[in-house]
This record gives C-alpha cells, structure tokens and sequence, in this order.
C-alpha cells in the first residue's frame, strides 16, 4: 500500500523530509541538500536535527554519479561534507515521501508537480520558498520546544507559505531560478553556492527558530 504523500516516518518516530530537486542532481541539488544538513546540524545539534532528512534527486538524475568536483570543492569551502554523495533519478517515491520539495527552477517544480501525489502545495522553488517564509510572522509558527518539535514547526511553515503563494508573487520570472552551473570554472559555481547558501538561510531559521551565529 502507498502512504499517504508527505506523510513521514521512521521507526515510527515523525520526521520531516526535504527533497532538493535539479536536473542531473550532480550540481545544484547535491549543494542545496549538502548545505542544508550542515546548516541544521549547526543550529540544532545532531540529534535534534534527525528529524529533518535532508535528501536530493533529479529530474534527469545522473543515477549513481558522483557530484561534479567544483560543487565539492564549494561545499568544503562552506564547512560541509561532500562525500559519500550518489546522485539518484527522481522517483515518485521520493515526491510521495517528501514533507517539502524545493527545485532550482520554476521548470523543475512544474515537473514535480505534474507528477502528481498531491504535490502541489508542498513544491517550490528554493527561492520562491525563501520569499514565501521571509513573510511569515516567526511568533505564529509553534515553538521548536513545543509538541512536535522542529517537525511539528517545519509542517505548520508549509502550511502557511502554501497559503501565502497567491499573495506574494516574484517580480520577474528569473527571480526564482537558481541557474545551472554544470560546465562551468570554479568561480561561477561559488556564485551559485553563494546563492544558495544566502537562500537557505532564511529557510533554516524559519524551519529551526534558531537564527544563524554571526
């Protein structure tokens, strides 16, 4: 029997899963996935970060490929792990497990979308998704420490930049992408990685409540 899309767990304990969706899941999404799990883990700790799975694919995934050598050597320059990294081909299985999914492009969330399992208000982009939680009031999420912790948060944030999408809209069309840098010198991957990085960090203090140390 399928689970319900979205719904979360393991060993019977609630998680929250965040899927990072690119194309060949060798560039942009190994980094997006990557820095996430660092920036949890410093905020929250290892343990209290378990409930937030970190994962990535991609929508013509480079099935069992190592990430591209330049999006290592950025992660690294962040503080964060790249090894052990395979890239998978993304499945509906991961799209009916996933409690959030953020793609690099306005193009990726419409292919997750079009794959059905509800996905609809739980896909956006990564920047679309920053934008969404930039506008909601912290004090009516519930508290990390509250009953369901950083997954009962995490699901209530989902909710409500669900809710806002109709309301607050990009100015252009590029202002949601997150561009490709498959090919390309070190440099503009580290612009990429700045992108991202700068992204995510409203993201993770919105799932968390923990802003980052300055």
């Amino acid at each position: 029997m399928t689970p319900p899309a979205g719904a979360s767990e393991e060993h019977g304990i609630p998680v929250f899963r965040i899927l990072h969706v690119s194309t060949g899941n060798v560039c942009r999404s190994p980094i997006t996935e990557r820095l996430t799990r660092h920036a949890l883990v410093a905020r929250l700790g290892d343990e209290r970060a378990g409930g937030l799975v970190v994962e990535s694919a991609g929508t013509w995934g480079h099935e069992g490929a190592p990430m591209e050598e330049h999006a290592a050597e950025v992660l690294l320059e962040y503080g964060a792990d790249p090894s052990g990294f395979l890239g998978r081909e993304l499945l509906d299985e991961h799209v009916i497990r996933a409690d959030l999914v953020l793609t690099a492009t306005r193009d990726h969330r419409a292919q997750v979308i079009s794959m059905g399992h509800s996905a609809g208000l739980r896909t956006f982009t990564l920047k679309e998704f920053t934008r969404l939680v930039r506008a909601i009031d912290p004090a009516t999420l519930p508290g990390p420490d509250a009953d369901g912790g950083v997954v009962g948060r995490a699901r209530a944030l989902v909710r409500a930049a669900a809710a806002l999408r109709g309301w607050l809209l990009a100015p252009s069309a590029e202002a949601d992408e997150v561009y490709d840098p498959y090919g390309a010198p070190i440099t503009y991957f580290r612009s990429v990685g700045e992108e991202i990085n700068a992204a995510l960090d409203p993201v993770v203090t919105a799932l968390t409540g923990v802003p980052a140390r300055t």
